[in-house]
């Protein structure tokens, strides 16, 4: 009797995975990043007190789910910790040692909107309260980059029913903080502070919405949101909104800070479509960030199981 494997659609294929004559050196990759060795070693010692001082460290690492895994490579932890997006702290790439500024404990979060009871809950009860697992996930930056992650959380829907909405709700909207005294980027008047994204509730309800509270087996660094931060793999990386501070079941859209900022260039679905281009460049190659190879760019960054939470609606509106 013969067993037929077929391979998940979200599956990196085997032509896509890093050729080990074009893998990079992690030390040129960082030079090429603008980052010397010691500063690099320097921000990996700093980070690595602040997490042996988590009073969550002990759960990690976290169960590997193998339901949700690629071919490929996985992103170096030192590239991934100093190539990020973080306008909170500034509007570079290299913004990893002033993110540490961001304090994360007491850290609470309210659960408010159409709930059966609104409520706040500290991180610390919070990550406790729901079984974590670790998930390979790819990640699709708007700006036509990508990344594998291991991300450590739990699905969002997990923490929906926790929350338990009522019927009225349509839409989860969720909000980071606001200290500009902390995080130096929140003085710009350029921005709508604070960030605020949100999904419909069926999107929430998806198996692969992912609420993330660690990353290489450890709790997440500071310049990826700590200590909570969404990961939603099928749309452009604006909408997995970091440190998230509020939850709110709502029945109106939510508008995030991106799509208030700039409506024709970063719209409220921002699933990750080859076809449509960014009004400023192409989405139908993106650059592996640790190899420098460039690969086409797939429908909903390859997640299509996603793909009948928008049947029937106009697909010219879905992906920016």
């Amino acid at each position: 009797m013969f067993s037929i494997h077929h391979r998940p659609s979200w599956q990196i294929a085997e032509r896509f995975a890093t050729p080990e004559k074009l893998y990079l050196d992690r030390r040129s990759v960082l030079k090429g990043l603008g980052l010397g060795l010691a500063g690099a070693a320097t921000l990996k010692a700093g980070l690595a007190r602040a997490q042996d001082a988590d009073p969550t460290a002990d759960l990690y690492p976290a169960r590997k789910n193998d339901a949700y895994t690629i071919d490929g490579d996985v992103t170096p932890e030192e590239i991934n910790a100093n190539y990020n997006n973080f306008y909170e702290f500034g509007t570079s790439k290299n913004i990893a040692a002033n993110a540490q500024n961001l304090v994360i404990r007491p850290w609470e979060i309210a659960i408010d909107g159409l709930v059966e009871k609104p409520f706040t809950i500290g991180f610390d009860e919070l990550v406790r309260k729901i079984p974590l697992e670790t998930r390979l996930y790819r990640h699709r930056c708007v700006e036509a980059w990508s990344m594998t992650i291991p991300w450590a959380g739990f699905p969002l829907k997990a923490l929906v029913a926790l929350a338990k909405p009522m019927g009225s709700a349509k839409y989860v909207r969720f909000e980071t903080f606001l200290d500009p005294d902390m995080a130096n980027g929140q003085n710009s008047f350029l921005y709508p502070w604070p960030y605020v994204e949100g999904v419909t509730i069926a999107e929430a309800g998806h198996d692969l919405a992912f609420m993330v509270t660690g990353a290489y087996d450890k709790p997440v660094a500071k310049q990826h949101g700590a200590p909570l931060r969404l990961h939603l793999p099928w749309k452009y990386g604006f909408k997995s909104i970091k440190s998230i501070r509020k939850i709110s079941f709502v029945e109106e859209r939510p508008v995030g800070l991106w799509e208030a900022l700039q409506p024709s260039e970063y719209g409220f679905w921002a699933n990750v479509n080859p076809d449509v281009p960014h009004p400023r460049w192409s989405q139908a190659m993106e650059r592996v960030l640790h190899t420098g190879e460039l690969v086409p760019t797939r429908l909903f960054n390859g997640y299509d199981e996603v793909a009948p939470l928008y049947a029937g609606m106009d697909p010219s509106t879905l992906y920016m």
